[in-house]
């Protein structure tokens, strides 16, 4: 029988892990935890629930940082007044995941550290270069959220030893913008045939300074169309610029073909006119951050 323990502090949830030996493993929604423990893919002596520690359950917006506990769930992510009227690649992929009973309970760390290469939490994040701070029982430090998928379903974060606490992304500054982007048969019950998150960075004259391109899953993790991402700087967004990065980012893209969402030609069909979609989206808020007209399309 599977014993369930409530932390009530970081400190405590890893006493409990090492009491466990790496058959204790770290549940915050439990969304996929239970899912995976019903099908035997896992098998935990121990259950720790992470949601109590008062420090994880916080969105806060300090400095150059918005910092987000690793309790906090999507639909307060999606309804934190910051990130609703600022990130919109995060709240708008935090609404896509599951149906709502889902987003009440699933946290932006476990999608993380599920490692699905369309899970919409960790494409947000490396649209957002965002970083987790990992603690184990030789201390914290802070990884870039993008080195931490190995392989579908395989994390380099392991929840029977470490927790990740807290994600962290910089606050937007100046004209910066962000978009997302879901195809999938039923947005709000199964995972995505393609997802896209964007986020652009335009200089005074209305060029793109910065460009981060995220797509899933067309690799085996969530991945960066970097060539678009290069061929976009120093560029104007209009039309045929964007249209031009969505077929470099197709070209990037290696999706597989799986018999219950789409075929691998209906994904990379998808590609150009997606990504093009999210870009001019985040084109246009960072153009309107910066009170000046967005490019004639």
């Amino acid at each position: 029988m599977t014993r369930y323990c409530l932390a009530a502090s970081v400190e405590e949830a890893l006493a409990l892990l090492e009491e466990h030996g790496g058959e204790a493993r770290i549940m915050a929604g439990g969304t996929d935890v239970m899912v995976d423990m019903r099908k035997g893919k896992i098998a935990p002596r121990c259950l720790v629930d992470i949601t109590r520690i008062p420090e994880l359950r916080q969105v806060t917006v300090e400095g150059e940082w918005v910092n987000v506990g690793a309790a906090v769930t999507f639909a307060e992510i999606r309804q934190h007044p910051f990130i609703a009227q600022n990130v919109h690649v995060l709240a708008e992929a935090a609404r896509c995941v599951g149906a709502l009973p889902i987003q009440t309970a699933a946290t932006w760390a476990g999608n993380i550290v599920q490692a699905m290469p369309a899970a919409d939490g960790a494409l947000a994040a490396v649209a957002l270069r965002a970083e987790a701070r990992i603690v184990d029982a030789t201390g914290a430090q802070w990884r870039p959220v993008e080195s931490l998928f190995v392989r579908p379903g395989v994390s380099a974060v392991n929840p029977c030893r470490q927790i990740i606490t807290h994600i962290r992304f910089r606050v937007p500054q100046g004209s910066w913008g962000s978009a997302w982007s879901r195809a999938g048969r039923r947005e709000s019950l199964v995972l995505p045939t393609l997802n896209c998150g964007a986020c652009l960075t335009l200089g005074a004259d209305g060029a793109v300074q910065d460009a981060v391109i995220a797509l899933g899953p067309v690799a085996p993790r969530p991945f960066r169309s970097r060539q678009a991402e290069a061929f976009l700087c120093g560029k104007i967004p209009d039309s045929a610029t964007l249209a031009e990065a969505g077929r470099i980012a197709q070209g990037e893209s290696n999706p597989r073909t799986s018999p219950t969402r789409a075929s691998r030609e209906y994904r990379l069909a998808l590609i150009p006119a997606m990504v093009a979609q999210t870009l001019e989206a985040a084109a246009d808020r960072a153009a309107k951050r910066a009170s000046y007209p967005p490019p004639s399309r």
